[in-house]
């Protein structure tokens, strides 16, 4: 196999102006593609950081320049506003909103994720969702005059949302189906936990219950819930999930049904010329083991972005990509007021094997996830000072775990 350098003819196309885009991007030139580098965007804005528009941008602490993130790519063409709406992955093309036709030599899906928008009857102004720089500034508006607020989900993102909203004196109502807030990534124990310190800060729970239209004429009104139940509002956020955007990638034979399927180094199935990283990615990790899923985590995205870029570059260059396993270990974080939340590994695998691993659920505590005895993930309320301590902790039982299945 030829080990040449790639051609300065040759062309590779991020699809997705995102954090995940652009640092995949720095990884393709740093692992030596010196060929043309487009990146495609359908936002008008330069990357910039997500998690903290639903937590500084909306209450005002962050400037949108301090958002965006620097850029260490040179001899980089920006499209942004114009986004990709197919791709052929045989003939190496890609189809722009704009009527543009690229030719790629390599091509990398990063265009992440969208807010899931529920079929709601009713009127649709006063409804919002969080997902980019603009609705962020949307949202940070409405919240200026809102005095009636519907959080619709308890996720993370409805949780910081409802939590900035009641703790700037709004009148705070969050609607999910399950039984508890962050039940499906954290587990009963810690959400009941969060439940109360969220109800503490004045925020009102609506449980085990679904949304079933909008109010209002013209304007939204309030939501009429599923047990009949009509909650007052001027201002309703959908925080309710997200959904992978791949429709320009149907057509290519793809299972799309949940992200992009890959393999351990970033590849798409089926195609050595295309990566994907990011939300959209969907990988296995050998430290858990080797089903292939989504990891919507600030962190995930940029180890994808690395491995990905990386990945590539060897690919055009013909040069055989890395045999190291691709097993990084999932970190998120999320602050709700008084709530400050860390968790490292995956939790949500753990299943009902939850254990209090430090201190108390009503003060700072530690709580570890187990599948099939063995430590998944940690997840702390407070505990600041133990965040090296837990993070080295589930970073050394993974690759313990990982080392005996070798």
């Amino acid at each position: 196999m030829s080990t040449s350098a790639p051609s300065p003819h040759r062309r590779v196309v991020v699809v997705g102006a995102s954090l995940a885009g652009l640092r995949c991007a720095e990884a393709l030139r740093k692992a030596g593609f010196d060929g043309h580098v487009d990146i495609v965007g359908d936002e008008p804005h330069m990357p910039y950081n997500r998690p903290p528009l639903s937590k500084e941008r909306l209450g005002g602490d962050a400037t949108a320049e301090w958002l965006r993130r620097s850029a260490e790519t040179e001899e980089v063409t920006w499209r942004l506003g114009s986004p990709a709406v197919a791709a052929d992955l045989g003939r190496g093309t890609l189809e722009l909103a704009s009527g543009k036709t690229l030719h790629w030599d390599g091509l990398v899906a990063a265009t992440g994720l969208r807010p899931r928008r529920l079929p709601l009857p009713g009127t649709g102004a006063g409804r919002h969702v969080l997902r980019g720089l603009d609705d962020a500034n949307a949202l940070r508006a409405a919240l200026g005059t809102a005095r009636r607020i519907v959080v619709i989900g308890a996720g993370f993102i409805g949780c910081e949302i409802a939590a900035l909203a009641a703790g700037s004196g709004i009148e705070t109502h969050a609607v999910a189906p399950e039984s508890v807030p962050l039940e499906r990534p954290c587990g009963q124990l810690l959400g009941k936990e969060v439940q109360r310190r969220l109800e503490d800060l004045g925020v009102r729970f609506h449980l085990g219950l679904l949304p079933h239209s909008c109010l209002g004429t013209g304007r939204i009104a309030g939501v009429a819930l599923s047990d009949g139940t009509e909650i007052t509002a001027d201002l309703v956020v959908e925080a309710a999930g997200s959904l992978p955007n791949v429709e320009g990638l149907e057509g290519n034979g793809l299972g799309l049904s949940d992200g992009l399927p890959g393999d351990g180094q970033l590849r798409v199935t089926g195609h050595s010329r295309v990566v994907a990283c990011g939300d959209l990615a969907r990988f296995p990790n050998p430290l858990f083991d080797q089903v292939p899923r989504r990891v919507e985590h600030w962190f995930t995205a940029v180890d994808t972005a690395k491995r990905a870029g990386t990945t590539l570059a060897d690919t055009l260059a013909g040069r055989a990509p890395a045999d190291t396993p691709f097993a990084p270990v999932p970190s998120f974080w999320s602050h709700q007021q008084t709530v400050r939340i860390q968790s490292f590994g995956a939790p949500g695998l753990g299943g009902g094997d939850i254990r209090v691993l430090e201190g108390d659920l009503s003060g700072d505590v530690a709580v570890g996830y187990h599948r099939d005895g063995r430590l998944v993930g940690v997840v702390l309320l407070g505990l600041a000072r133990r965040y090296a301590h837990y993070r080295k902790q589930i970073t050394t039982a993974l690759a313990g775990a990982q080392e005996a299945v070798r």
